[in-house]
């Protein structure tokens, strides 16, 4: 997927959880030969060229297009699937196999798992019977952190910004880049899936999406403006873990 993965799993036998683990990413390269958009082959690929129809192509294809299809009516057409004459994806897709694969793992028994693909975070369980933290990168200072959250359970966490890959979250609506309204918005949910996919539509919605994120059942988000302020939802101060930030204070709005 053009991207780094990495597994940390605990609580259950080394060679129990090596199998699983090969299993993981057994799934993670079957949805990548399926969903790649640089694979001129990929089904996506040939379903977006006409080629085929989704009923003639894996059952994975039109299960992640029904979600993508859902979360384009939930956000009000700021996550899409299907811009400018593309069919894409990937705001989705990734974070969907992410949480699959940890789900993989943790059904091999293993007690702790965090599955990260690209920055994208799903945790299940907890490591020796302590809280998961995950680090949230500061998109106006390379290599600090902004803020650090902690979870013991099932929680995914997910982040889009400008910082990393330049602008390449576009505005649904027009095909533009997004408007640059916001540096980096990072989502809280229970699954990948989800996060992934509100996040994306967040960051091309800009200063609207804190509203939006605050109805949203089940999801928490921190936020980054261009100036530096930052924002937050209500819920998120219980997965917030203390970290000290010295230097260039953020300012909350």
């Amino acid at each position: 997927m053009g991207t780094v993965f990495s597994f940390d799993v605990q609580g259950t036998e080394p060679l129990v959880a090596r199998a699983a683990v090969r299993e993981a990413v057994h799934w993670l390269h079957r949805v990548d030969r399926l969903f790649s958009t640089y694979r001129p082959q990929s089904q996506l690929s040939r379903l977006a060229r006409g080629e085929v129809a989704s009923t003639e192509c894996d059952p994975l294809i039109p299960e992640v297009l029904r979600l993508c299809a859902d979360a384009e009516a939930r956000s009000g057409g700021w996550f899409s699937a299907r811009y400018a004459g593309r069919l894409d994806p990937t705001g989705l897709v990734k974070g969907w196999a992410v949480e699959r694969a940890a789900q993989l793992l943790a059904t091999a028994g293993a007690t702790g798992v965090c599955v990260n693909g690209g920055g994208d975070i799903q945790l299940r369980g907890h490591p020796q019977g302590r809280p998961w933290r995950a680090g949230i990168s500061d998109p106006l200072c390379p290599g600090r952190l902004v803020t650090v959250v902690e979870a013991a359970g099932q929680l995914a966490v997910a982040t889009s910004g400008s910082a990393e890959r330049g602008c390449h979250v576009v505005d649904p609506h027009t095909g533009a880049p997004a408007k640059g309204e916001l540096a980096s918005v990072t989502v809280l949910a229970p699954g990948l899936a989800t996060a992934d996919a509100w996040a994306t539509a967040a960051f091309a919605m800009g200063s609207a999406a804190r509203d939006w994120l605050t109805e949203l059942p089940e999801v928490e988000a921190f936020a980054v403006s261009p100036d530096g302020d930052t924002w937050w939802t209500a819920g998120f101060e219980e997965f917030s873990a203390p970290y000290p930030t010295p230097g260039n204070p953020r300012r909350q709005r």
